[in-house]
C-alpha cells in the first residue's frame, strides 16, 4: 500500500513517541520533510531548529532483535531555495588556521530542478568564480527509536541511525536499522540538495522535501549498527566519537555481515576485508562521527550474492 503522509508535529529526538502512522512490511510512504531550521516549501518556519524530524512511521510486528530495511525512492527538493553557512568548522582545521577563518554567515543556493542544479546564489567572495553543483538530494538525518527508551537529540547518531549526514544516503540506496522498540519507529529529515564529504560546515544546502520510501520488516535478522545496500556495493556505518572509533564499530559491523551472509568464517572474513575494504566519511561536525566501511561489489564473495538480503534489495 502506498500512503500520503501529511505531518503535523516534528520531533528534535529519535525516541519511543506514538506513532504518527503504522504501516505493514512493504508499504510505501510519500511525506514532506522541513529543513534543518525547521522551514517548510514555503519558506514558512513550521518546526523548531535543529534537524526536525517527519514521524515516527510505525512497521505492524516489528519487535527488539528484528531489522528495518528502508528503500529511499525518492528525495524531491520541495522548493528552489537552499541555505549553508559561510564557514568551515573550527575543528575541521589547523588550530592556528582558525583565526582566518571567515565569519559565519548564512549563503543562499538555488535549486534549479529541471536543470538538476544547486548554484551559489549569495554574494561572491572575492576571486570565487560560479560555483554549479550537480543535483544530488540525500537524508542527513534519519533511523528508527534507540535502545532502552531513549529519546536522542537529532543532533547526534549511533547505532539507531541519527545526524549521519553520509552522501550515500541517496535515492536508489537500502538502509537497515537494528530495531529496539515495539514497531521500529521510523524518523527522516534533514535533507540536503547536495553536500560534500564530511558536512565539515555543518550543513550540506538545506532544504525542504517530499520524500518517497519503502518499509520492509526483517524478522529476527540481527544487526547492531547501520548497514547500507547500494549501486556502488554495500557498506556498513559507525556512529562515534573519536573517528577511530566509529571506524572499529563499521569495521566490527562489515565482520558480522561477511560472517552472517557470505558464509565466512572469521579468519575469511578477516583476509577478505583487509585487501578489498574502502572507507567513506561521513559527518566529522557533530557530537558522534560518522565512518562508513564498504565492500564494492566487483570484491563481494559469491555466497553474498545470493544470500537472502542481498537477493531481495541489491
Amino acid at each position: 500500500m502506498h500512503h500520503h503522509f501529511t505531518p503535523d508535529r516534528y520531533y528534535n529526538a529519535l525516541g519511543p513517541y506514538a506513532p504518527a502512522l503504522t504501516v505493514e512490511s512493504g508499504d510505501t510512504i510519500t511525506t514532506d520533510t522541513v529543513d534543518a531550521r525547521g522551514f517548510d516549501r514555503d519558506r514558512k518556519q513550521i518546526a523548531t531548529r535543529g534537524n526536525p524530524m517527519t514521524g515516527p512511521f510505525a512497521i505492524e510486528g516489528a519487535e527488539p532483535g528484528d531489522a528495518l530495511a528502508v528503500r529511499i525512492i525518492q528525495i524531491e527538493p520541495s522548493r528552489t531555495y537552499g541555505f549553508t553557512t559561510t564557514s568551515v568548522a573550527p575543528h575541521c582545521v589547523d588550530p592556528g588556521y582558525v583565526p582566518s577563518l571567515p565569519a559565519n554567515d548564512l549563503v543562499d543556493w538555488e535549486i534549479d530542478p529541471v536543470a538538476k542544479t544547486v548554484r551559489h546564489a549569495g554574494p561572491r567572495p572575492g576571486g570565487m568564480p560560479e560555483l554549479v553543483l550537480p543535483l544530488d538530494p540525500m537524508l542527513g538525518c534519519f533511523g528508527v527509536a534507540p535502545a532502552r527508551q531513549q529519546a536522542l537529540s537529532t543532533a547526534t547518531s549511533g547505532p539507531y541511525g541519527g545526524n549521519m549526514d553520509y552522501r550515500a544516503c541517496r535515492a536508489g540506496a537500502v538502509l537497515l536499522f537494528p530495531v529496539s522498540e515495539p514497531g521500529g519507529l521510523f524518523f527522516l529529515g534533514d535533507a540536503h540538495a547536495v553536500q560534500g564529504d564530511g558536512e565539515i560546515s555543518g550543513n550540506g544546502v538545506e532544504i525542504s522535501t517530499r520524500t518517497t520510501v519503502e518499509l520492509h520488516l526483517l524478522k529476527g535478522y540481527h544487526l547492531e549498527w547501520p548497514r547500507l545496500i547500494d549501486q556502488d556495493g554495500i557498506a556498513t556505518i559507525g556512529n562515534a566519537r573519536p573517528l577511530d572509533q566509529a571506524t572499529q564499530h563499521a569495521t566490527t559491523e562489515m565482520l558480522r555481515w561477511l560472517i552472517q551472509d557470505a558464509g565466512l568464517d572469521a579468519t575469511g572474513a578477516s583476509l577478505w576485508l583487509q585487501q578489498c575494504v574502502r572507507y567513506d566519511i561521513g559527518n566529522i561536525f557533530d557530537p558522534a562521527y560518522t565512518m562508513a566501511c564498504r565492500l564494492p561489489r566487483a570484491y563481494w564473495p559469491p555466497a553474498l550474492r545470493e544470500s537472502e538480503v542481498i537477493r531481495r534489495f541489491a
